[in-house]
């Protein structure tokens, strides 16, 4: 707290040099006690001011993100729907048990081993594929790095539930090509998975209920016709 004695535009012809100096450096010392709170709102405001857009630009990133997140799930969907729309004849289901790749050249192949892939819970070897696919047929080049992106927090990221099963190998090479993402960026992981459910999840497709159960009434409708 500053103290001043008597009236301040009074000067005392009494006092020495020494004394004016002390006193014009309390007066300044005054001066900058009352005039710091108001530079301190200001500058409360201005940071306040900062934060704010700060605050609101995140909220506009976090909304397009959002926003593309739901546009490309939306779109997934819809090749999953559309596949699962596709009736196959008896000649394709008889087809299948030929080979794996006569299963996943079909729409209707691949809803169907899809479904029994969810009954084994392991549903994201055939989304992942899906999602590769449709990387695939895209030009456009932001596009592409937005679905690639997608793609690799979708199954990819060790932190989602949706990872599919990948060896370091192809996990090193899929880290190198997300500096600048193509339309090839997933292809040895997509051949991976494809080799997987090949080997491990098509044997058991043609022995499991579903498969069976569609031949023979595929067999039946083709009999009767």
């Amino acid at each position: 707290m500053c103290f001043r004695k008597g009236n301040s535009n009074t000067q005392n012809f009494n006092d020495t040099p020494a004394q004016d100096l002390n006193r014009a450096r309390r007066s300044s010392r005054c001066r900058r006690m009352r005039t710091s709170p108001q530079r301190n709102r200001h500058a409360t405001i201005d940071q306040i001011h900062a934060v704010s857009v700060g605050v609101v630009a995140a909220a506009a990133h976090d909304d397009d993100d959002r926003n593309r997140r739901i546009s490309y799930d939306v779109k997934l969907e819809a090749i999953q729907n559309c596949e699962a729309s596709a009736k196959p004849t008896a000649e394709e289901v008889h087809s299948w048990a030929e080979s794996f790749d006569k299963l996943m050249k079909t729409p209707a192949g691949r809803n169907i081993f899809r479904e029994f892939l969810r009954t084994e819970y392991s549903e994201e070897n055939m989304l992942f594929w899906l999602a590769c696919e449709d990387l695939k047929n895209e030009a456009n080049k932001s596009t592409i790095e937005e679905k690639a992106q997608m793609i690799y927090e979708d199954f990819i990221s060790i932190l989602s539930p949706k990872e599919v099963s990948l060896d370091s190998r192809v996990r090193d090479v899929i880290n190198k090509k997300m500096a600048e993402p193509s339309s090839q960026t997933f292809d040895d992981a997509q051949l991976q998975i494809y080799t997987l459910m090949h080997r491990d999840s098509y044997p058991r497709f043609l022995n499991s209920s579903i498969y069976k159960s569609l031949f023979q009434r595929s067999s039946s409708t083709s009999s009767e016709s």
